[in-house]
């Protein structure tokens, strides 16, 4: 059912928009977090659908596409959502920087957990606010965060929002539910206003479990969350996110600013297949999860063996693998070592935070062949110059 796609020649960000971020094309595209399998059939038919109608003017959602959604979070997250809960946002990146104008003031602090998805701190700067990093702590290649430093931050900058990223992208770890309490506990305790970005909910690999933020405690005043199916469903394209606001104050706020900025519906495309890929698109999904399963154990075991000083991450959700080669590179190296001599295109760790400077991001949802060209090149340079 999974359909590998050659996407050089589409227009494709990851293989045709290197030149932008690399200075040059014709790598091996492993960076940018969306894939290269295309979608479940169920979504491909009802966008069939859409065109053969061919007429494309104003629509409306359909509820379907709500219950559609509302459903999936009940079966799969146990999060039971409310209708009347949910707004419109074309992405979460876009959810993100609407949420930090409506949450927060001009100069406010807000509080990421780095190394995190470099939109974040995007978000907070690119609106005038105050950016404050709390590292979360690397033992070995495993992520926690510093609660009391967590809790210092928030109350020595009078942190206003954080912005949790659950799973946190890039570096895999799916949050406990005692975790996230804590975390939310604090920041009930000081007034800070949360964005929870959940895009990768569904990615989750036991033994591991996502617990959706709204699940783990009374936090419905200070929460917001942000879903959407265009990482499940590699529909990022159709521009379609969702945005939980069960606080009735703070959907006044959000509806306020949207107001504004007249970006209260999406497109008939994002609907359709929306609903489509929630309502029929399970069996393709699950598939798609074991094949990034067999991938990451494929680079996991391949690296061990080749590259054993290599960190590799235990892969407990997203589709991201993320690698440490400190032991091998320095700093200064990484960026001529990935691009020209393995011409791989990655996503570099200093792009998310100060504290990887050693590290790379690779994207598993692509094929077998693609993750074992990546790895094999990577152990055969390092080998070549004698680091190995």
């Amino acid at each position: 059912m999974l359909e590998y796609v050659d996407r050089r020649g589409t227009g494709c960000e990851k293989w045709d928009g290197q030149k932008k971020t690399f200075g040059e094309s014709g790598l091996l595209g492993m960076w940018v977090a969306d894939m290269d399998f295309k979608t479940a059939p169920c979504v491909r038919q009802a966008l069939a659908r859409v065109v053969d109608a061919g007429v494309f003017g104003y629509n409306f959602p359909p509820e379907g596409y709500y219950t559609a959604f509302a459903d999936w979070q009940w079966e799969r997250h146990g999060y039971a959502v409310d209708r009347k809960w949910l707004r419109f946002t074309p992405g979460v990146v876009t959810g993100l920087n609407l949420l930090v104008q409506t949450l927060t003031e001009v100069q406010d602090a807000v509080l990421i957990l780095s190394p995190v998805y470099y939109p974040f701190a995007n978000a907070v700067r690119n609106n005038d606010r105050r950016l404050i990093e709390c590292d979360l702590v690397n033992d070995g290649g495993a992520y926690s965060v510093d609660l009391e430093k967590f809790e210092r931050d928030i109350a020595e900058n009078d942190v206003r929002a954080f912005i949790l990223c659950s799973p946190h992208n890039p570096v895999g770890r799916v949050w406990s539910s005692e975790e996230l309490r804590r975390m939310l506990d604090i920041c009930k305790a000081h007034d800070v206003k949360v964005i929870a970005d959940e895009i990768h909910n569904d990615f989750v690999f036991e033994p591991h479990t996502h617990h959706c933020a709204a699940t783990v405690g009374s936090y419905d005043d200070i929460l917001v969350t942000l879903m959407s199916p265009s990482k499940t469903f590699n529909l990022a394209g159709c521009q379609n996110a969702f945005v939980i606001l069960p606080d009735e104050g703070l959907r006044r706020q959000f509806d306020a600013l949207q107001k504004t900025l007249a970006m209260t519906s999406g497109n008939v495309f994002g609907y359709v297949a929306a609903e489509a890929a929630y309502r029929g698109g399970a069996a393709w999904f699950d598939e798609l999860k074991q094949t990034i399963w067999e991938n990451f154990v494929f680079a996991r075991d391949y690296l061990t063996e080749q590259l054993p000083q290599a960190v590799v991450t235990e892969l407990q959700g997203t589709y991201l693998m993320w690698i440490d080669f400190g032991a091998y590179l320095a700093p200064a190296e990484l960026e001529d070592f990935f691009q020209h001599r393995c011409r791989l295109a990655v996503d570099y760790g200093r792009w998310f935070g100060k504290s990887a400077q050693t590290i790379i991001r690779l994207n598993l949802a692509t094929s077998r062949e693609n993750v074992q060209t990546a790895v094999s090149a990577i152990a055969r340079e390092l080998k070549a110059m004698g680091r190995a």
